[in-house]
């Protein structure tokens, strides 16, 4: 096998310490600002402005750079119909009778349910695959490696892209996704990992009072 072409890291430019910190702070004031919203307007996004959030979280690394990822942008009305119904009816299922009574208790202050408005109002739903084989160049099917590591982190820029370009998102997993396959025409390797509900917030929009963590219970200096 052979090695893999190398370039210079020309696009790198070192900061001073001073504009280290300035950007780090900057950075953490605006992340703090971003909340998940189930509530959605149905105004109209730029689809340019949301496919360069995608090609952003195409850009993440991944295990030996094999991009285990999909990205399924739905916009379709009838089509996010049907992923609706289709979610709801696992969602029902699980509320009914799948849950456990912690997860239920959990989920209480959030003041979540088996209805998914928000599947249909907002624009777009940006479905997220993870690849688990892929091909070689040859044809011989591989594992991709750490790919659901890999998609978990393209899904993190993904919705730091969506924040910064001034839209609300909502990370939203029914409890079985295999719908999405067939909805969706996705192939038998590919897993669905979530599906991201993106627009802009209702103007009513409300978000639970929840607090973060302090910083010294999630990390450790050592």
């Amino acid at each position: 096998m052979s090695a893999a072409r190398m370039v210079p890291l020309a696009d790198y430019q070192a900061q001073p310490p001073a504009v280290v910190q300035e950007r780090a702070a900057e950075f953490l004031a605006e992340m703090r600002r971003r909340r998940s919203v189930r509530a959605f307007s149905d105004r109209a996004v730029p689809r340019e402005a949301v496919c360069d959030c995608v090609a952003a979280a195409a850009a993440a690394p991944s295990g030996a750079n094999l991009q285990p990822w999909h990205f399924v942008v739905v916009e379709s009305p009838a089509l996010k119909r049907q992923i609706r119904a289709a979610a709801e009816r696992e969602e029902r299922a699980f509320y009914d009778s799948r849950a456990p009574r912690q997860w239920l208790a959990d989920l209480a202050p959030l003041g979540t349910g088996p209805d998914k408005p928000f599947l249909e109002t907002a624009p777009y739903l940006i479905v997220v695959f993870v690849e688990t084989t892929s091909r070689t160049p040859e044809g011989a099917l591989r594992k991709n490696y750490y790919a659901s590591t890999s998609t978990g982190i393209a899904i993190g820029i993904l919705i730091t892209a969506l924040h910064h370009a001034g839209l609300a998102c909502l990370p939203y997993t029914p409890s079985r996704m295999g719908f999405l396959n067939t909805l969706l025409g996705r192939p038998k390797n590919e897993r669905p990992m979530l599906i991201l509900v993106t627009g802009y917030p209702a103007e009513d929009a409300c978000v639970p009072a929840l607090e973060r963590k302090p910083l010294d219970d999630v990390m450790t200096l050592a």
